[in-house]
């Protein structure tokens, strides 16, 4: 489910927003994510909170990737492709493409994709407890 989300304009860095995606109230402990949000002030904010960080780590430039970096890349990875399912499904099925002008528009547009997945998702697992 979608609990939190953020619409800027394409010139924002992602790694900027994640202060404001994390969600007080879940008692989680690691912290998911990509290369871009890897950075010194996103790792105090996290050590900060508590938080570890299980944030994917770049490949050096010019050099290969260490192997014990990729070994632990792939494991974050088997994690974060449950969460990657969601942006797959409102691209393919959904057919979500942002093109407006303003970013009301795009915020509006994104907000009611996120509630009809958001729909979707919870009629899927009511029909699964059902079953059960």
């Amino acid at each position: 489910m979608i609990r939190r989300w953020r619409v800027t304009d394409a010139a924002r860095h992602d790694g900027a927003l994640l202060p404001e995606l994390i969600d007080p109230n879940n008692t989680a402990s690691d912290i998911w994510a990509d290369t871009a949000y890897r950075s010194k002030a996103n790792e105090e904010f996290l050590a900060g909170r508590l938080l570890r960080p299980q944030i994917h780590r770049k490949k050096p430039k010019g050099k290969p990737m260490p192997r014990r970096t990729a070994r632990a890349n792939a494991r974050k990875s088997a994690v974060r492709a449950a969460v990657e399912h969601v942006f797959a499904r409102q691209k393919g099925p959904m057919g979500l493409f942002i093109r407006t002008i303003g970013i009301a528009r795009a915020t509006t547009k994104i907000g009611l994709a996120n509630l009809v997945y958001n729909m979707r998702r919870l009629a899927w697992l009511t029909h699964q407890i059902a079953l059960a």
